[in-house]
């Protein structure tokens, strides 16, 4: 059975519709990633299954139950966190006062404030600073940890890339096996086609709020990918041309 499934999915900003019918699912220990040019309806998915964006009850199921409509922090107790594009730190608490917001939904788990500190080190030196003094990369991974901490079933992580130099999203990137490793599902919008076709077993595109392509990101080749992506060519799995 799905860890998470969508169905007929649709969501709405007022009277603009941004979501039509999707169709999803995702298993326990699945990474899935959900790819898509800007305003494809990507971060939109990630906030109607959080319940930022209300759906129609029997329009999402988690664990076998229809969450559609419920709070977020009703939908937070029962698993599921989000790392926020942006991530979205408060810039008046510290890098652990942060991390421990996390635990406000925390659910009985391995995640721990020292398995986050294992995970990242770096944050273990930083963790009486300011949030907003660390670099890009390390807010990111606070980000990361401030999710974990509430020992979710499933993650939900929307542009973890954005904005970061290469070599700090391949850092981020490397801690991936580490965090599904005890069998945590992981729902990833993400930008850089390769690297979502990289680390993710399955794969969705979305193109005007409608899904496009699906299924095992290793079948997929780059004209595959591109019709679905945007209608145009990708090249190596760059940024869309003309």
């Amino acid at each position: 059975m799905s860890l998470l499934r969508t169905r007929g999915l649709e969501a709405f900003y007022g009277d603009f519709q941004a979501l039509f019918g999707v169709d999803l699912e995702i298993a326990e220990g699945e990474v899935l990633a959900v790819i898509g040019a800007n305003g494809a309806g990507k971060s939109t998915l990630l906030r109607t299954i959080c319940g930022v964006l209300k759906a129609p009850r029997d329009a999402v199921h988690f664990d076998g139950e229809p969450i559609g409509g419920l709070r977020p922090g009703e939908i937070a107790r029962r698993g599921i966190a989000m790392v926020p594009e942006g991530r979205r730190l408060f810039p008046s608490l510290s890098v652990e006062e942060n991390l421990r917001i996390g635990e406000q939904s925390r659910r009985r788990g391995a995640w721990t404030l020292e398995a986050v500190y294992a995970l990242f080190p770096m944050l273990r030196d930083k963790r009486g600073a300011p949030a907003t003094s660390l670099s890009g990369g390390q807010q990111q991974m606070v980000a990361i940890g401030r999710a974990l901490v509430a020992n979710p079933r499933l993650l939900l992580c929307d542009e973890m890339s954005l904005g970061l130099a290469p070599i700090v999203v391949k850092e981020i990137y490397a801690a991936l096996p580490a965090v599904v490793a005890g069998g945590l599902s992981v729902i990833l919008v993400e930008q850089d086609i390769s690297l979502a076709c990289g680390v993710s077993d399955r794969l969705y595109c979305l193109q005007e709020g409608r899904v496009t392509l699906s299924g095992p990101s290793a079948s997929f080749g780059r004209e595959d990918i591109s019709r679905a992506y945007f209608g145009a060519d990708l090249g190596d799995y760059g940024a869309p041309r003309a």
